[in-house]
Formats: C-alpha cells, structure tokens, sequence
C-alpha cells in the first residue's frame, strides 16, 4: 500500500543528505580504483628492457645453482633435526 498524502518537496528535502553522501562515497571509489590502476600502469615493467637470460649448458657445471639478482646467497645446508634431541 502506497501513502494516499505524499509531499514529493518534502521528501524531496528529506532524501538530498543520504542521497549526497551515497553520491560521495561513490565518486571516492571510483577515484580510488582510477589511482590504482595509474599506479599500476607506472611501476609496470618497461616492455623495451632487456631481459635475463638462463645461462646456457656449457656455463653451468655439474653442482652449479642459479641465483637469481639480488637474492642472497646460502652458505652451506642447515643440519637435520633431531627428535629426541634434548635441545629441542
């Protein structure tokens, strides 16, 4: 059932508040996704940078390990765990 006594200036008067924050959270999305989609667009990789290549068969040896840049490098293989070591 529908009011037979409506307003429509008043309600009209009554809605602009919610209806103008709904209006400004929307346009704060839509401006926080646009950001993002720049920032994106601006830390992408350059598609004219040269790449890294693996290195061919005969420059890695028998035992050889490729590291990539920047990573660090192990010194030896951690011990084993043991059980019922009392250390533990």
């Amino acid at each position: 059932m529908s009011s037979p006594d409506t307003n429509t200036r008043k309600e009209a008067r009554r809605h602009w508040p919610p209806l103008l924050a709904l209006l400004l959270v929307v346009v704060f999305g839509v401006g926080l996704i646009l950001y993002w989609v720049a920032e994106e667009i601006a830390e992408a990789p350059d598609e004219d940078a040269p790449t890294t290549t693996a290195p061919s068969a005969q420059d890695v040896e028998d035992g050889d390990v490729a590291v990539p840049d920047g990573a660090p490098e192990r010194e030896a293989e951690p011990e084993p765990l043991n059980p019922g070591a009392p250390d533990l």
